[in-house]
């Protein structure tokens, strides 16, 4: 017997503190990726394929996510229905180009209700017109194929969007190095070290001004030295006749 598949649609979602956010928002996707940690920082990174359809493009705000069967996009539908001011919606149809995913429409509707931006893994449309409004989208894929309003679908639940799972609430940052996610559990750590990091290359800026190098600022000499690289005084020509 097959079972039906049920849509659904979650109309609350557990949004993380704001002024825990509001430091987040602070930062860049870098500073942030670097402080949930080598692990924890590429998980948590979406891939390259995940790009901003505009430059100078920025976001950060809590997920409302919604899952789309290929070829369809009332996921997305019941996902701006949820959402509030400063959330990022977060859509996937699994990475397909079938059915574009977000518009011009739904997007002039986002931006009207205060939304912070969109990541779309799929298909976006109407790009010039976004681009018009000025409203933050990325995606993966760019095409006009007309879409079905059918289902399944469902929104406010975790998902897998480009590799990396959200879960309702968790913190998107986005920027032109990429969308990140942060899970609520690792925001504090993530923003706390991303202060120290930013708060370390302020003191690196102004050593660079004074005139170190580089090399020797990151104690990189010392680094070469615990790896038994040998640094030689000549050119690879000029070792290849000794």
């Amino acid at each position: 017997m097959t079972l039906p598949v049920k849509s659904v649609i979650y109309a609350k979602v557990n949004r993380p503190d704001p002024t825990l956010l509001a430091r987040a928002a602070k930062f860049g996707v870098a500073d942030l990726h670097e402080g949930l940690g080598e692990i924890a920082g590429r998980m948590c990174l979406m891939s390259p394929a995940m790009m901003p359809i505009a430059p100078g493009q920025k976001m950060c705000g809590p997920a409302i996510t919604a899952w789309n069967f290929p070829g369809d996009n009332l996921g997305i539908h019941a996902a701006l229905y949820t959402a509030e001011a400063g959330d990022v919606l977060v859509l996937t149809n699994g990475g397909g180009h079938q059915g574009a995913l977000w518009g011009d429409v739904a997007c002039t509707f986002a931006q009207k209700r205060g939304l912070s931006g969109t990541v779309v893994h799929g298909a976006t449309r109407d790009v010039d017109a976004i681009r018009d409004l000025g409203y933050p989208v990325w995606s993966t894929a760019i095409s006009p194929e007309h879409p079905k309003k059918r289902g399944p679908a469902a929104a406010n639940v975790p998902v897998v969007v480009d590799g990396v799972l959200v879960e309702p609430g968790d913190v998107i940052v986005g920027d032109s190095d990429g969308v990140l996610v942060i899970p609520q559990g690792l925001l504090d750590l993530a923003v706390t070290r991303a202060e120290v990091r930013a708060a370390a290359e302020v003191e690196f800026r102004r050593r660079i001004g004074d005139g170190e190098v580089l090399f020797d600022i990151l104690g990189m000499r010392s680094l070469v030295a615990d790896l038994g690289i040998e640094i030689k005084d000549c050119t690879w020509t000029d070792d290849r006749q000794v």
